[in-house]
C-alpha cells in the first residue's frame, strides 16, 4: 500500500542546515548562564541533602532525584536543546517553594532536644534560602533560552543557485 522511497543521504544533499539563532551571542551567553545555574542548583541540592542526610525525613529520594535530573538536563542544554528549558523551569518553581519552606526549618534547630546534622543547621539553612534566587534565576534564563528559539533550522544550498538568462553569473 505504501511504497518505500529513501530519503537522499545526507552527504549527497544539495543544502546545508543552518541554525542562525545559535550563532548569535545572547543564545551562546543564555545557553551558558543556564547551564551554569543547572549545576549550581545541583551542587546546592547535593550538600544540603548529603551534608543534613540524618535529618531529612522523606525528602533523601527527591533531592537525589533533583540532582540526578538538573545534571542531565545541563548536558542537554549544552546540546542546544531547548525542549528542557520548559521542564527545568517548572522544575525550578518547585525546588524554589520547597527551599523557601525547609530553610527556615533548619535555624530553628538550635533549640534543647534537637540534634545537630553532619554540616552545621545555619549553614544549611543559608544554602537551602540561597537555592531560592537560584531558582528564580533558573527560571528566569530558562524562558529566556525557550523564546530565542534555538531549533530553527534554515536549509542554505550548498553550491549558488544557477544563473537565469539575462543575468550575470555569480563569481
Amino acid at each position: 500500500m505504501f511504497s518505500y522511497v529513501a530519503a537522499p543521504a545526507e552527504e549527497h544533499r544539495d543544502v546545508i542546515i543552518d541554525r542562525p539563532n545559535r550563532d548569535k551571542a545572547s543564545s551562546k551567553a543564555t545557553r551558558a548562564i543556564v547551564f551554569l545555574l543547572l549545576l549550581v542548583s545541583a551542587g546546592l541540592t547535593a550538600v544540603v541533602t548529603f551534608g543534613g542526610w540524618d535529618k531529612l525525613a522523606g525528602m533523601k529520594p527527591v533531592s537525589i532525584g533533583y540532582i540526578v535530573v538538573y545534571l542531565v538536563m545541563a548536558f542537554y542544554v549544552l546540546r542546544w536543546n531547548r525542549g528542557v528549558l520548559p521542564i527545568a523551569a517548572a522544575l525550578a518553581i518547585i525546588l524554589g517553594i520547597f527551599a523557601a519552606i525547609a530553610g527556615p526549618q533548619w535555624f530553628e534547630r538550635d533549640k534543647s532536644g534537637f540534634t545537630n546534622p553532619a554540616l552545621d543547621a545555619d549553614l544549611l539553612g543559608l544554602l537551602t534560602l540561597l537555592v531560592v534566587p537560584v531558582q528564580v534565576l533558573l527560571i528566569a534564563f530558562a524562558m529566556r533560552g525557550f523564546q530565542q528559539a534555538w531549533n530553527v533550522e534554515v536549509e542554505r544550498p550548498t553550491e549558488p543557485p544557477p544563473a537565469r538568462r539575462g543575468e550575470p553569473a555569480a563569481v
